[in-house]
């Protein structure tokens, strides 16, 4: 069994920030795999299911910088250890779209992550999801506490769709096949090219009809 963890922070206000693309991941998949309905439990919104095999998913409502008190409970509840816990998450070190996948780490200032390590420790897997770093370090929090910009769409939509197709991979321990499986769900389609047709050659060209014709 595996404890699927998605972050962000709760309430209406917060569901289209950068922040929140945790629970937006985690949200299609509890569609996608027809989990449980959402219950209140540990601190956190909680579903269970068969992703591939089975899972717990979660959703901390403790706010970001506090998602490790529901973590912890729910892990040391359902006995799961550490390196079966996935938290899926924002992080501003890759360019929007992309997907890094890695067991264990360093925080990297990120809240949530800083509170989980400190539940449960750090050897869980991370799925770290791009939302782009802004121009200037004093714009991080504005950046991940803003919604996403209308643009973003054109990468979001296809981000999500496929790491919640690919998800069962990642459940399953093959974290190699799920990013690879995101990566060409989510690369643009080549550019088609027109062929230009050869003109043609003066010589065989119809004359244009007269009146004797």
């Amino acid at each position: 069994m595996r404890l699927l963890v998605g972050l962000g922070n709760p309430g209406k206000d917060y569901r289209l920030n950068r922040h929140n693309i945790g629970f937006m991941a985690l949200d299609i998949i509890a569609g996608r795999y027809r989990l449980s309905p959402w219950r209140s439990r540990f601190q956190a919104d909680m579903c269970e299911g068969e992703v591939g095999d089975r899972v717990i998913a979660l959703k901390p409502t403790t706010y970001m910088n506090r998602s490790g008190q529901a973590v912890g409970e729910a892990a040391r509840f359902y006995k799961i250890a550490p390196e079966n816990v996935i938290v899926i998450y924002d992080e501003i070190e890759l360019a929007p779209g992309k997907v890094k996948v890695k067991l264990g780490g360093g925080s990297a200032g990120h809240n949530g992550i800083k509170s989980i390590d400190e539940h449960i420790g750090n050897n869980y897997w991370r799925v770290r999801l791009g939302v782009g770093r802004p121009e200037s370090k004093d714009q991080v929090s504005n950046h991940v506490l803003d919604n996403f910009a209308k643009g973003d769409t054109v990468w979001l939509g296809p981000l999500l769709d496929a790491v919640a197709d690919a998800a069962p991979l990642l459940v399953a321990g093959d974290e190699n096949k799920f990013m690879t499986k995101v990566a060409l769900m989510t690369k643009p389609p080549p550019e088609k090219k027109l062929a230009e047709k050869p003109e043609k050659n003066p010589a065989e060209k119809k004359a244009a009809p007269t009146e004797s014709d």
